[in-house]
């Protein structure tokens, strides 16, 4: 830590810090998943709109790449100056991009278009560190359900937000803004107002706090070694090499960091130019501000399925990954995954069709990841697990953006039925991977 005081807090009181840290990033991530996901809903469209339907796919790319690298200098700032300056900082960066995509809309700038989508992504960093923020204080015995109460904020605004994408456009035509650049005002609007809430109301900072009470002498004793092992992760965390020699000599760590890429590539691969497809029958059938609001009003519907899929459900996942065992959940996601992109291609434009195919697919990218990530950090030594899991979250993101930037080029040189079949097939290395035998001394949780 440079440059940061922090008041002595008895231990006694981390238990009010607590719940005012947790109330607090509630609200915010709420808050906040609405402005990502109202901008991720409509971010395709509007890139299709404006740089045709090749391209269409890189805007989920471009911020997905923007939230995995804003990560390194975000958590930078959090190990300087804790929590709350660093999530405050990924909102606002979020907020400056979502407003750089609304003028690139209205001067048909491209280049600007993918500088905005890219700072968008900065949001995303801070809702997923946020996650974090809510265990640094939390029990050992109640750190999962501290860290599902954050997850159930951001299903409530993730759900939220596509639905209110057509309102939104609409609500901004009668400034002269673009078609599809509405919902990114209400994205920089969602963000400031998320950023504000943690900058003035995280208070004391729950990383400080929890790093004070760990130089006690009573932390000292009771977390078993948290200080030492905070140090030891500290010293490890840059250690990129010794994470990939890690994760290559363990069976149980490639599986784990396999299923978290390869889950993040179909989701992202078929999530990504739905909405194009979507638009293309609403292009079809009817133009103007009519079409438009007709493509947001199914966009909205499929999409806040398809995240409820992902996050609504995923209490049950983490239950299920520790009662029944990692390998067969990432099996069982698999097998969601592939159902997904089966039932989503053969849907055509089928409203019902379209909106249970993301839905299993979303539900299929629970499992991976909840197993997967599961799996990936208890196969590791505990030196290294910052370095390995940052290992992961660097591979997940480039598969991300790598399936968005081809899944426009896809869909482009053939279809979106196309897409989704590549997207199956794209299972199949996985699925070798989690069936191939384990030896016993090496299947710890598997």
């Amino acid at each position: 830590m440079t440059g940061v005081v922090v008041a002595p807090l008895p231990v006694g009181h981390a238990r009010a810090v607590q719940r005012r840290t947790v109330a607090v990033l509630f609200v915010a991530q709420m808050v906040g998943g609405v402005g990502i996901a109202i901008g991720f809903s409509v971010g395709a469209l509007l890139t299709a709109k404006m740089a045709g339907t090749s391209l269409s796919g890189l805007a989920q790319s471009a911020a997905v790449v923007g939230g995995a690298l804003f990560a390194v200098p975000v958590s930078r700032l959090m190990r300087a100056r804790g929590r709350r300056p660093g999530l405050a900082v990924a909102y606002v960066v979020g907020a400056v991009g979502s407003a750089l995509i609304v003028l690139a809309a209205l001067r048909g700038a491209i280049p600007l278009l993918f500088l905005g989508l890219f700072l968008f992504g900065g949001a995303n960093t801070g809702s997923f560190q946020a996650r974090y923020a809510a265990v640094d204080l939390a029990e050992p015995t109640r750190r999962g359900r501290q860290l599902s109460l954050v997850v159930w904020a951001t299903t409530i605004g993730a759900v939220a937000g596509p639905n209110l994408a057509q309102l939104a456009d609409s609500s901004v035509h009668r400034y002269g803004l673009a078609t599809f650049s509405g919902p990114f005002v209400f994205s920089a609007l969602a963000f400031l107002v998320a950023g504000g809430a943690i900058l003035f109301f995280l208070r004391p900072d729950p990383l400080l706090t929890a790093q004070t009470l760990a130089a006690g002498p009573a932390a000292s004793s009771t977390e078993s070694g948290t200080s030492s092992t905070r140090s030891t992760a500290a010293t490890a965390g840059s250690g990129l090499r010794a994470a990939v020699r890690e994760v290559t000599a363990s069976p149980g760590a490639r599986l784990g960091i396999a299923a978290v890429a390869m889950g993040h590539l179909v989701m992202i691969g078929v999530m990504a130019m739905t909405p194009v497809h979507i638009g293309e029958a609403g292009a079809a059938g009817s133009a103007g501000h009519a079409g438009a609001a007709d493509t947001l009003r199914i966009v909205g519907i499929v999409l806040s399925v398809h995240i409820a899929g992902m996050y609504a459900l995923s209490p049950i996942t983490g239950w299920l990954t520790d009662r029944v065992g990692r390998r067969p959940v990432i099996l069982g996601g698999v097998a969601l995954l592939v159902a997904a992109c089966v039932v989503a291609g053969t849907a055509g434009h089928d409203t019902i069709g379209l909106s249970i195919g993301l839905a299993l697919l979303g539900m299929g990218w629970s499992g991976t990841m909840v197993a997967g990530s599961t799996l990936l950090s208890e196969s590791v030594g505990v030196g290294n697990k910052p370095a390995v899991q940052g290992l992961s979250d660097l591979v997940m993101g480039l598969s991300g953006a790598c399936a968005g930037a081809v899944s426009g080029v896809i869909v482009a040189w053939s279809s979106y039925a196309t897409l989704t079949m590549l997207a199956a097939v794209a299972t199949v290395p996985l699925i070798a991977l989690a069936l191939r035998p384990v030896r016993p001394a090496l299947a710890e949780g598997v």
